[in-house]
């Protein structure tokens, strides 16, 4: 097992590496760059444009030099804790995302735990009570869960808070806290306004997770050491959750390898419809902008994260089911 932890750890370096060089390319292959489409932009709104100012930019962040020295000072850049400099905000990466990065993460770790704390329990039940009429009812409304996308039930609770109760629930937090530092009023504020992205963002993640957990479980039911130990008088619901639940949770460890990313990206169609102060809409903006310093550290650090995901879902798999093995061993 260590042998495999260490061999993986050490693969991570070229992966990342291969990747860093992709996402650079694919920076660059749109027609121009961020000051060409800056001086157009000022140009159809009928602004003056100071190109010397715009040429020594370019000349101090290297837009004057080819690609591959660029990419290498970028590179460089990163492994000493630099991700370059926000020309759409006019600051350093890090500090453009700032309070960003930290509210997204919380969103996407609540809305996590609202995801497991509802789908576990309801598929469990579901699964235990094949084609009961508990069963076909939650089954339709996982299938609506699944079937409306998450944009369009905001835009539903959007319409319908303001029908029935007269507020707005755009934003994470109230808007005199928008630019303020963080404070006890800021972060009850921001509890206060969390539940609704949350709702929002965890209805299609439970609803697909009620359905794939049902699915293992029935399978799992339907063997023979179930069959087995429910003939020795075991109690059922240790019957369930002993062997049956253990081994029809090889998807969701599975799944971690996605869920780290998505901490970080979030649910960016949602955000930009409730206008929340996430990450997803700033690395939208900053793909539409090509502030490639911006977009290429977002982009760096969700594969880093895919990375470190999938790495860990392979080594909780082997300690969650007995039946795989990292060693590469024979059978016989």
């Amino acid at each position: 097992m260590l042998r495999y932890i260490l061999w993986r750890i050490a693969a991570m370096i070229p992966t990342l590496l291969v990747i860093s060089a992709l996402v650079f390319t694919i920076i660059e292959l749109p027609p121009g760059n961020f000051f060409e489409s800056q001086i157009a932009e000022l140009r159809a709104q009928g602004e003056t444009v100071n190109l010397q100012e715009i040429e020594e930019l370019r000349h101090q962040y290297g837009f004057d030099r080819p690609p591959v020295l660029r990419y290498f000072h970028w590179l460089g850049g990163m492994l000493q804790g630099d991700f370059g400099y926000s020309f759409e905000y006019q600051l350093p990466v890090s500090e453009v995302v700032g309070d960003r990065l930290w509210l997204t993460i919380l969103v996407s770790f609540v809305t996590i735990l609202f995801t497991w704390l509802i789908a576990f329990p309801i598929g469990m039940y579901s699964a235990t009570h094949q084609y009961s009429w508990s069963d076909y009812g939650l089954t339709f409304l996982g299938l609506i869960g699944i079937a409306i996308p998450n944009f369009m039930l905001a835009l539903i609770l959007m319409y319908f808070a303001n029908i029935w109760f007269g507020t707005s629930i755009g934003h994470l937090m109230d808007q005199q806290y928008l630019n303020e530092p963080m404070s006890w009023e800021k972060a009850r504020s921001i509890l206060s306004h969390l539940w609704i992205p949350v709702i929002i963002v965890g209805t299609a993640g439970t609803a697909g997770m009620i359905r794939r957990l049902r699915a293992n479980l029935l399978d799992e039911l339907q063997k023979q050491y179930v069959m087995t130990a429910r003939a020795k008088g075991l109690h059922p619901f240790r019957t369930l959750v002993k062997y049956p639940l253990r081994m029809a949770l090889n998807f969701f460890v599975s799944d971690i390898g996605s869920i780290l990313p998505s901490i970080i990206s979030g649910a960016e169609i949602t955000a930009i419809v409730l206008s929340l102060e996430t990450t997803g809409p700033m690395l939208i903006k900053a793909l539409q902008s090509q502030d490639m310093y911006l977009a290429g550290s977002f982009l760096m650090f969700l594969a880093f994260l895919t990375v470190i995901g999938v790495l860990i879902s392979d080594i909780a798999l082997a300690f969650l089911d007995p039946r795989i093995r990292l060693q590469g061993r024979s059978t016989k």
